[in-house]
This record gives C-alpha cells, sequence and structure tokens, in this order.
C-alpha cells in the first residue's frame, strides 16, 4: 500500500510544481508565491523577462535577478542585487502579503528587499512585469493600473528604457539615476554615473566618482544647451516635465517594432542601441553622445571656448592666463579679463551668441529680461544672465555666480548669454564698433563708386560696340522697370546681374495676385503665374510676412542661384523688394513639379519609361553640378519631388534653394541644431543628429528615384502585408530578387528596358544606405546611370526604413515646400 501512496503525493507533487510553473510564465506573481532559480516572469507583449542570470560567461558562479528582453541575446536593462549576487542556484523571489518584495540565499539569508512598500489595510499587493520593462508592485483592488506601490523604474541601474523618467520625484525627494556595470562581467555598481541635476537648473550630466566629465544643459525650452540629439526626431519623441511633483526626462519610441536603450558603459560612454524586431541580428550603436573632445568638461578653463576639436579660444574680451601653451586643449586656469571690473563704475553686459551655456547656473524669480539684467548688475559677484525657459513652462531669469566655466562655440544653433564688461572694455567695443562702421560706409561709397563708373564705362563701351559691330555682342535681357523697358547686360561667361522688378510691375503681371494666378503654397508663402508686359510668363514666389520661410531663407536663395547656371536648375529673373514686399521672379514652368506628375493617376500614364529615365538623369547632372561642377559647393538640403520642376518637354530644374548651404571644397560635413526638411527625405545623420553634407542630398535622390519608379511617395507608401514605407519594401523586394514589383503598373508592359529599371532600382538603394560614407557621390552615380557595362556593388540596408518615422510628423497634401524643425535633448543606453 505504500508504494502506490508514494506514487499519488509524486504525481501531486507533479501536477502542483507544473501549475506553478505555468503560473510563473505569465507576467505577475501573487503574495506567498516565489521565484526560483531557473522560473521567470515574462512581459505580456514577450519583450521582458524577470529571472536569475548570470552575467559574461557565467564561470563565477554569481547569480542575480534582473530584467533582460525575452528572446534576444542576453542583454540585461536592470538588477535587484548588483551589489550583493546570491553565490549559488538556490536563491529564490517572494512577495509577502504586506507588498515587500524579498530576495533570499540558500540559508534563508534576506540579499535584496524593497522595504517600506506603503500597503493600506485590507490591500491585495500583486508583482507584475510590464510591458514597458518596469517592475512594479501594485493593489491589484485598484483599477488604476498606473498606480504603483513600488517600482523597479525607481531604482535604475545602468540602462534608460523609454518611459522610463530620469529625474527626481520632488514630493518624496528621490533621485533617478543610472550608473554603469563595474565591468561587462560584473554589474555591480561601477564609476561612471548620468544623471539630471540640479534640481534648480536642471542638466544632464555624466559623472566619474563624482567628477563631472560631460555636460549637456541647461535646458532652454527646445534642448539641453549644446546638445541637438536629446529631443524630438524620427526615432523618438522626448519631454522635459515639470510640475509640483516631479522633475524629469523621458522619451518614448515612435516605432513599437524599434527596441531601444540608452546605456551608461563601464568605460564611461554614453550610449544609444537600437533594434528591429523580427529583422535584427544584433544591437546597432547608433550614437555615443560624448565622443566629441570637445564636450569634455572644463577643457578649455575660464572664460575659454572650445572652439573645435582640438583647440581652444579665449571669450572677445578675455585673454590667455598661459599663452604660451594655449591654442590645444588647456588647464592652465584659462582665461582672464583684459580689463578688471569695477562694480561700483558702471560695469556694463556684453551679448555673446552661439555658445554652450556656462556651468553652475543659478534660476531666479520670473523676471523681465530688463529685470533680469538690473538685478545682476546690482550683484557684483553676477557675472552673466540669460533669459531661458530652463523648466519648459516660461522664461526665467538665469545667472552665473563667479567665474564662467565649461563653455564651447556652438555655433548657429548655440544659446544666448550676456556676460559682464568692465566700462573699459565697452569703451573699447563701441569704438571699435565705430571704426568698423566708419570702414564700411567708406567701402560701400567707394564700392559703389567704382561699381557706377565701371557700370558707365562698360555701358558706353557696349553702345559703341552694338553700334558698330552688332554680330559680336553678349546675350542682352529685357527687364521692364517702372513701366519702361531697361536693358542689362548678362556675360556668358562671367557673374549673372539680377534685375529688380518694380511692385507696380509685378501686380500688374499677377493680376493683383488673385486665386486665379495662385500655383503653388508653401512655408515661405505662395507661386502665381505672371505674364509681363512684353509677354513673357513668369513665376513669382512672394514671400508672407509671417511665413515660416523668413527673410533669410530668401536672400540665401538670391545669393546662390544668381550664381548658379545650368539646365537642370530653375532660372531666376530677378527679384523685387519694396516696402514690405519680398519676391523672387522665375522664368514660369508650364508642367509644374514632378509632384504633380508621378502622383496623379491620369497624368502619369504620359511617364513612359523613357521620360522618367530623362528625368532621372536631369537631376543627377543638376546635383553633380551643385556637388562638383559649380563655381560654389552647394548642399541643397531639401531635395524632394515637389522641389523638381518641368519644362515643356520635361526636362527636370531643381528649384527652391532657400536652405541650401555653400560648402568648401575641402570641407567633409557640417552640423545644425536647427534641421529643416522634410520628413521622408532626409538622411537618418540629418534627421537625428544634424549632420549634413553632399551625402544627404544623395540620400534624398535615391528616394526620389524610388519615387519615380513606382509612382508611390516613401512617407505615405502603404502595404497590406507590411507595415514598411517605400525605402523598405522595396529592400525587401531586392532580398527576395523580385526588384520589378515595385515598379508603376503603368510601366510594367515595357519590358525591353527591364535591366535599365533595375540598375536605377539598384542605384537608388545604394544612395539610400543607413550610414552615409556607405553612399557614392553624384559623380559616381551619373556613371552608374550612363554606363550599362560598370558594375554595381551590392547595396546596404537603407536608413529610416518603416512609415512610422514620417507618418508621425506632418505629412501635408500639399508638400509644395514644408519646414520641419527638430530641436533635440540627450540620453544614454548599454
Amino acid at each position: 500500500m505504500k508504494t502506490p501512496l508514494l506514487l499519488i503525493i509524486l504525481l501531486l507533487y507533479s501536477l502542483v510544481s507544473l501549475n506553478f510553473q505555468a503560473t510563473l510564465s505569465a507576467d505577475t506573481l501573487k503574495p506567498n508565491q516565489q521565484i526560483t532559480d531557473g522560473l521567470t516572469l515574462i512581459s505580456s507583449n514577450k519583450r521582458f523577462e524577470l529571472g536569475f542570470f548570470s552575467p559574461g560567461n557565467g564561470s563565477s558562479g554569481s547569480r542575480y535577478l534582473g530584467i533582460w528582453y525575452h528572446g534576444l541575446p542576453l542583454t540585461v536593462v536592470w538588477v535587484a542585487n548588483r551589489n550583493k549576487p546570491v553565490l549559488d542556484s538556490f536563491g529564490k523571489l517572494a512577495l509577502s502579503e504586506n507588498g515587500v518584495l524579498t530576495l533570499y540565499d540558500r540559508s534563508l539569508g534576506r540579499v535584496w528587499s524593497t522595504d517600506n512598500v506603503p500597503v493600506a489595510n485590507g490591500s491585495s499587493p500583486v508583482l507584475q512585469l510590464l510591458d514597458s520593462g518596469n517592475l512594479v508592485v501594485r493593489d491589484d483592488r485598484i483599477k488604476n493600473k498606473g498606480v504603483f506601490l513600488w517600482e523597479s523604474f525607481d531604482f535604475p541601474t545602468d540602462t534608460l528604457l523609454p518611459d522610463f523618467k530620469l529625474g527626481w520625484k520632488l514630493d518624496t525627494g528621490l533621485e533617478r539615476s543610472v550608473r554603469s556595470w563595474k565591468s561587462v562581467d560584473d554589474p555591480s555598481e561601477g564609476e561612471y554615473s548620468f544623471s539630471l541635476e540640479p534640481r534648480e537648473a536642471p542638466q544632464l550630466v555624466l559623472r566619474h566618482g563624482s567628477q563631472k566629465i560631460y555636460r549637456w544643459g541647461p535646458f532652454d525650452g527646445n534642448t539641453f544647451s549644446g546638445s541637438i540629439r536629446l529631443t524630438t526626431n524620427p526615432l523618438f519623441s522626448a519631454l522635459f516635465v515639470y510640475n509640483s511633483v516631479e522633475l524629469y526626462y523621458v522619451y518614448q519610441m515612435l516605432d513599437d517594432t524599434i527596441l531601444s536603450r540608452f546605456v551608461v558603459s563601464p568605460l564611461g560612454m554614453l550610449e544609444y542601441y537600437t533594434w528591429r524586431v523580427n529583422r535584427s541580428k544584433d544591437w546597432n550603436l547608433l550614437i555615443s553622445f560624448n565622443t566629441d573632445p570637445c564636450d569634455g568638461y572644463m577643457k578649455c578653463g575660464r572664460y575659454g571656448s572650445c572652439a573645435s576639436l582640438t583647440s581652444c579660444k579665449c571669450l572677445s574680451g578675455f585673454t590667455p592666463v598661459s599663452p604660451l601653451d594655449w591654442g590645444v586643449f588647456s588647464y592652465s586656469g584659462g582665461c582672464k579679463r583684459r580689463h578688471e571690473l569695477d562694480c561700483g563704475h558702471r560695469d556694463g553686459f556684453v551679448r555673446y551668441d552661439g555658445l554652450k551655456l556656462p556651468d553652475n547656473p543659478v534660476v531666479w524669480a520670473n523676471y523681465t529680461e530688463d529685470e533680469c539684467r538690473a538685478k545682476c548688475s546690482k550683484n557684483c559677484s553676477c557675472m552673466a544672465y540669460a533669459s531661458l525657459n530652463v523648466y519648459g513652462n516660461g522664461s526665467r531669469c538665469v545667472v552665473w555666480i563667479g567665474d564662467l566655466v565649461d563653455i564651447k562655440n556652438w555655433g548657429s544653433g548655440g544659446d544666448q548669454i550676456y556676460i559682464r564688461m568692465a566700462r573699459a572694455e565697452l569703451q573699447s567695443i563701441a569704438g571699435a564698433k565705430r571704426k568698423r562702421v566708419t570702414i564700411k560706409i567708406v567701402s560701400v561709397a567707394t564700392v559703389i563708386g567704382v561699381l557706377l563708373l565701371s557700370i558707365g564705362t562698360i555701358w558706353y563701351i557696349s553702345w559703341i560696340m552694338r553700334e558698330k559691330r552688332k554680330d559680336q555682342i553678349g546675350r542682352t535681357s529685357k527687364v521692364q522697370l517702372s513701366g519702361s523697358f531697361q536693358y542689362m547686360e548678362e556675360t556668358q561667361d562671367e557673374g549673372f546681374q539680377l534685375p529688380l522688378f518694380d511692385l507696380d510691375t509685378i501686380f500688374l503681371a499677377c493680376n493683383n495676385f488673385s486665386d486665379r494666378n495662385k500655383i503653388g503654397q508653401g512655408g515661405f508663402g505662395s507661386v502665381y503665374k505672371g505674364e509681363l508686359s512684353n509677354g513673357q510668363e513668369i513665376a513669382v514666389k512672394r514671400l508672407l510676412e509671417k511665413s515660416i520661410q523668413g527673410v533669410e531663407e530668401l536672400k540665401n536663395e538670391i545669393t546662390l542661384i544668381a550664381k548658379l547656371q545650368h539646365r537642370n536648375l530653375v532660372k531666376l529673373l530677378g527679384c523685387c523688394i519694396e516696402g514690405d514686399e519680398t519676391m523672387l521672379v522665375y522664368e514660369y514652368l508650364p508642367n509644374k513639379s514632378l509632384n504633380n506628375f508621378i502622383y496623379d493617376k491620369p497624368t502619369r500614364k504620359l511617364l513612359t519609361w523613357r521620360k522618367r529615365y530623362h528625368i532621372i538623369k536631369g537631376v543627377a547632372r543638376g546635383l553633380l553640378y551643385l556637388h562638383q561642377d559649380s563655381r560654389l559647393r552647394i548642399i541643397h538640403r531639401d531635395l524632394k519631388t515637389s522641389n523638381i520642376l518641368l519644362d515643356i518637354e520635361l526636362n527636370p530644374k531643381i528649384s527652391d534653394f532657400g536652405i541650401a548651404r555653400i560648402f568648401g571644397t575641402d570641407q567633409i560635413q557640417e552640423m545644425t541644431k536647427r534641421i529643416i526638411g522634410t520628413y521622408g527625405y532626409m538622411s537618418p545623420e540629418y534627421a537625428m543628429n544634424g549632420h549634413y553634407s553632399v551625402k544627404s542630398d544623395v540620400y534624398s535622390f535615391g528616394v526620389i528615384v524610388l519615387e519615380i519608379l513606382s509612382g508611390q511617395k516613401n512617407w505615405a507608401f502603404h502595404h497590406p502585408e507590411h507595415d514598411l514605407n517605400l525605402l523598405g519594401h522595396a529592400w525587401m523586394l531586392w532580398n527576395k530578387r523580385v526588384p520589378l514589383e515595385i515598379l508603376d503598373p503603368t510601366l510594367v508592359q515595357e519590358s525591353s528596358n527591364e535591366n535599365q529599371v533595375i540598375r536605377c532600382i539598384q542605384v537608388a538603394l545604394l544612395c539610400v544606405q543607413q550610414y552615409p560614407e556607405d553612399r557614392p557621390k553624384m559623380s559616381t552615380v551619373y556613371s552608374m546611370l550612363s554606363y550599362e557595362k560598370m558594375e554595381l556593388p551590392e547595396p546596404k540596408e537603407p536608413g529610416f526604413c518603416r512609415e512610422s518615422y514620417t507618418k508621425k510628423f506632418d505629412t501635408s497634401a500639399s508638400d509644395s515646400t514644408t519646414l520641419n524643425e527638430v530641436t533635440m535633448t540627450t540620453l544614454g543606453g548599454r
């Protein structure tokens, strides 16, 4: 009888064990249940897993309770007992009736515990692993699932996950910061920490022990001063939140098929990793935030500004303390004033632009800028002030008491600060300004005089030559000014003289800008068709008084396009700047933009493969001219189908140079804080980091080629079987060896050009590769398109392959000209 009884007991034990293990495969643990080594909790979305693990190769035998990504190579994001491992595989985790979570070792000694969980009488605590990776203890009776008695996000280790709040709980004084592992095999507290500090004037700070080594901040309403990468971008949205309860920084992913994490590495690097679900084979290190030596804390000492990767400069009005070792990174004490302050004798303030703001800011009351200046002026220790939106809810008076340190020259993307200067320095600056103004006036007058004399001489010589030898003159352009025709000479090889139209002429030509004459709309304003009294048709770009694209962009367009002449660039005929009106006058192109052809089903039938190929090569020629063959080296930065106009013979002409930039002949790339362009066409490095180069235009060209081939928009593409955008769809078809499936159905019957079409698809995929160094130059692109025997490399995966990146942003149907600004912040990941 003993044997059957024993079998029954063993069977019951097995059933209980199986049932217990099945229960633990869910995401919750109830009081009096335990997690032993080998059992885990898995979040409901199957993203995260809680259990015991050994870091590295596991040779030490030490076991830790942690959270990692479920189904991926072991990537730990949180460790409970990081400083006290369980020395064998007999550890267990239990939840008590009063909501306390405790980790025991083999002898039931307490290894780690939550302690002091505020559980009310009659509550029903449960432990749950959420889809965010947050491990929480909550009262199961409370309907609001967002109310927690305890959460692991309050006690992070080395990793920031989406929805994790880096910062402070102001009501309890709890600080949420992250600290590196000691080594890749040891999760105990390492030497590096990343935090939001101080509470009064929050900045993002990376420390080695107690010493600051990198600093991003203070917050200016858009980003942390000196960094553009930690605010909203095509991958994630970022928030800086301040209220009576909390002060924190948080980011949230825009595409739930991409996993991401910020990590402080054991070597002190702040890194951002991503993983594409069902596609990636390893974590992709997208950004290392503190690789620029110029961001190293106090590199240039007091009043010294880090001006490049390798050198320091003194702010204007200051001079090196130790001139002999200045010019490279120096710890010699930085810079000193040329004229010492004397607070009682009318010190003043000088404005400095484009800087990463100094360390140790102090936030005063919500004063106006004038009040802030007056308060700082009365305090002899106040060395500088600025008006900043430090909490994201309105500007505050921010001041600096004592010497200014850790400054960086950030260029056009930097902040503005007013620094206290001695009266003698102010007088010196005023004198220098007067001298510069005098020099400018004399120079301008001299230049005008020389120009007038030259123009008169040239006009007289030209008149004599016209009378005597009409067959030897250059081309002549007619421009109607004030109702009468004036003649201006334009030589074949020299510069381009830009005619000025008067306002009455433009109003008359465009029928007083009636809606019937309107042919386009963009961020700058509107475009109107017009006809001069001599019968010439024109297109007039009219700047609105409150337009997004401002006067600077129009000036930029005038400066660039007036100096560029190419058959694949739109021709600028002149401009009109009078009163409040600012307008550009172009040649009129009756077929409008490529945008109107390829996305409209009736009209795109007119675009045979031969015409589409002609347009693709024409755009490539235009870009090649901009990047290499013109007198200037131009980066367009907003290349898209609506900025490619078509003449009567469907010849493409690149237009809209409002945000284009001139590069030096030896310049590789530039960086901006103000990211302007159109999502769907922007390269990853530009949209994410503000880096742009000729390779940014190459990326946009690749997108345009795929849109021409498919008749579909990249950002508006939809397929019932997946969520890829047009780039991702083309990449998928390429890997399946069926690239022709991307073609516009109207082209499918033109089978004789299959090799040429496939070649264009391959070139486009080479242009949209994620990393700029992998993309070809436009000279190579044009050769690839022109010479069919030229061997092409295999393309790598494109950047931004999912439509979620762009659909989260403005995608207005008109798309004639868009201006999307992405201001960024700062993070980390392991």
